[in-house]
């Protein structure tokens, strides 16, 4: 029961008031009191205690936590150790370099939906593409939603917030089907080892750290199929072999694909390739790893090694400069000529929903749909003459 005192400020001839509200802490069962002054009226201070009181009611903190001192410790009791460590340091540095630097010290319970909109259009003014904007979202988004659950807030002021601006689409880089041909060859030439590394990245659509941790438990070359569970941790690889592998990047990049014929007959030859080089090598190979794209000693192919060898392959194949994420991209690409739907893909490449596999792929898609026409129309020319 909340009780209501009149007061004056200091040099001010006009009156005020304040609610207390005293409730039972239900973990210690020790009185405790909630207090605000300021109010110009009895009824305002009324529908302010009513407020309050409700959400004690309801079990909701009312303590007056920060949103800086919120967001650090759920993504250290929350986030760390529950995600891949990529993820984990994209959210840490959205909170540091975009969410803190715009809020300051704020209190979590003072961010409402209208103040979020302006931080959201602030960072299109500031031409961040459409993705960046999404993916900064997504922090306070979840942060947000595990503070309904943690009951330190009544709503998410981040729900349904418009996020404006076009994807920047155009800066998707793959390699062009007439060009694979040429890349795997330069890469055969360049070294085997190379060669079914990238060979696997392009059928598979796998990210370099899931191809770079798959071990020969993780493919069943009978059924044809790839156990998509874990990804590789290059920097602490170069540590502690035994922190190696880590998580995949997110919930649903774990995964089981189905692999063509062909890559299944190169794994095959691969395997009989390792098994001469662990003859050879005897107690100098990896054997515990049990690495399938690895070094000729069975050891992890490091994250240099794979960064030069993919630049100077292109660069002998006459393809200009792309990143090593591009064959994920690629192998999409060669999903979409081959008349795959957004929904395959997505599943596919582990995609957290379709609607992020559509957005990133759309106007590869239109594209095709436009060639497709072309052609239609090119055949109904010679049908119709």
């Amino acid at each position: 029961m909340a009780k209501y005192y009149k007061y004056k400020k200091k040099g001010l001839n006009k009156d005020f008031w304040e609610y207390r509200i005293y409730y039972q802490d239900p973990i210690t069962r020790k009185t405790k009191e909630k207090s605000k002054k300021g109010f110009e009226s009895k009824k305002e201070a009324q529908l302010a205690a009513e407020e309050v009181e409700k959400m004690i009611r309801e079990g909701f903190e009312i303590t007056a936590e920060s949103l800086n001192t919120y967001l650090n410790m759920w993504l250290n009791e929350h986030k760390k150790g529950a995600v891949a460590k990529n993820t984990f340091e994209l959210h840490n540095r959205n909170i540091k370099n975009h969410i803190i630097p715009y809020f300051k010290n704020i209190l979590l319970k003072d961010v409402k939906p209208l103040m979020y909109q302006k931080f959201i259009n602030q960072l299109t003014e500031k031409k961040y593409s459409r993705r960046t904007i999404e993916i900064i979202h997504g922090t306070m988004y979840n942060a947000f939603e595990k503070a309904l659950i943690l009951g330190k807030t009544n709503m998410n002021p981040c729900t349904g917030v418009t996020i404006k601006g076009e994807h920047n689409n155009n800066g998707i880089k793959f390699i062009e089907s007439e060009q694979i041909g040429n890349f795997l060859k330069a890469a055969y030439e360049y070294g085997y080892i190379y060669w079914i590394f990238y060979k696997v990245l392009i059928e598979t659509g796998m990210r370099k750290g899931e191809a770079a941790a798959l071990q020969w438990t993780d493919i069943d070359l009978k059924e044809k199929t790839i156990n998509i569970n874990k990804s590789l941790d290059f920097q602490e690889a170069s540590k502690d072999k035994s922190k190696m592998f880590g998580d995949v990047k997110t919930y649903n990049s774990k995964r089981v694909i189905t692999i063509s014929q062909t890559i299944t007959n190169d794994l095959l030859f691969h395997k009989k390739f390792q098994n001469q080089n662990k003859l050879a090598l005897q107690d100098n190979f990896h054997h515990d790893l049990n690495l399938v794209l690895c070094r000729n000693d069975g050891n992890y192919m490091p994250k240099t090694s794979l960064f030069n060898s993919f630049a100077r392959i292109l660069k002998k194949a006459g393809i200009p400069p792309l990143p090593i994420h591009s064959t994920r991209h690629t192998h999409a690409v060669l999903q979409l000529e081959a008349g795959a739907s957004m929904k395959y893909i997505q599943e596919r490449l582990g995609h957290g929903s379709m609607q992020i596999t559509a957005d990133v792929y759309s106007h590869i898609s239109k594209k095709i749909d436009k060639d497709t026409m072309g052609k239609f129309e090119e055949h109904m020319k010679n049908v119709l003459e």
